[in-house]
């Protein structure tokens, strides 16, 4: 991997995960005006659990209204799932995952990789070609690192490697935080879809503090999704 160039880094994008969906009726319209209020270069859908047939139709309800506003549709897990929905890729949350996945979403689709506790973990992922790193998610019990820990690890990788590093942001003082750091996404989830003013609101405030422009072409770009360009779908 190659060092990165020392020159002044553009504002990071959106990343935005999804609730957990089981009726994807109910999400359409936030989503739909989430997309609308921000530079949002990823959705990560996140699917209850049900049988294949059924998340697939779940996927190509809402894939429609991500991919037509130029975001990547990207599954938390389910890399079985990506081709025959028509997502542009999946997000694996340990590296026997994104090993295991690898053959069959690359070179067409996007893989992301989280679960990477260690320095070294980091470095396995991008050796593995993982489009880019998350940092900051929690882990199975809830629990994640410090924003200090975490804010760390991004400095560390943005002057190191060339994957783009994604910092996963718990709180609008976080987002500011892990953009100062260095990240070149910042993930948001439950904060925008918990937020009593609304998804798109909150995703408005989580723009100006992360330093992007109002509207969907807001804000400098270094890549318009987590590998540079939307996959096949």
């Amino acid at each position: 991997m190659l060092a990165k160039s020392a020159s002044l880094r553009p504002a990071p994008r959106l990343y935005l995960a999804t609730p957990v969906i089981c009726d994807p009726t109910g999400i359409m319209t936030p989503l739909a005006d989430a997309l609308a209020s921000a530079d949002i270069a990823a959705v990560l859908m996140r699917l209850a659990l049900s049988d294949p047939r059924t998340m697939i139709s779940r996927i190509k309800a809402l894939a429609p209204l991500i991919q037509n506003s130029g975001a990547a549709l990207l599954l938390d897990g389910h890399a079985d799932l990506v081709a025959r929905s028509g997502a542009d890729g999946a997000h694996l949350a340990s590296i026997e995952a994104l090993q295991e996945a690898m053959p069959a979403l690359k070179p067409d689709r996007i893989v992301g990789a989280g679960g990477l506790p260690t320095r070294h973990d980091s470095m396995v992922a991008g050796e593995t070609g993982a489009d880019y790193v998350l940092f900051g998610e929690p882990d199975k019990t809830g629990d994640r690192p410090s924003a200090e820990a975490i804010a760390d690890r991004l400095a560390w990788w943005a002057e190191l490697f060339e994957p783009p590093c994604v910092a996963h942001a718990a709180n609008l003082d976080e987002a500011q935080l892990f953009a100062a750091s260095g990240a070149d996404f910042v993930l948001v989830g439950d904060i925008i879809w918990n937020d009593p003013r609304g998804a798109a609101a909150a995703l408005a405030d989580i723009a100006t503090a992360i330093g992007q422009g109002y509207g969907p072409q807001g804000g400098a770009q270094r890549a318009n999704h987590p590998h540079g360009v939307r996959g096949a779908g």
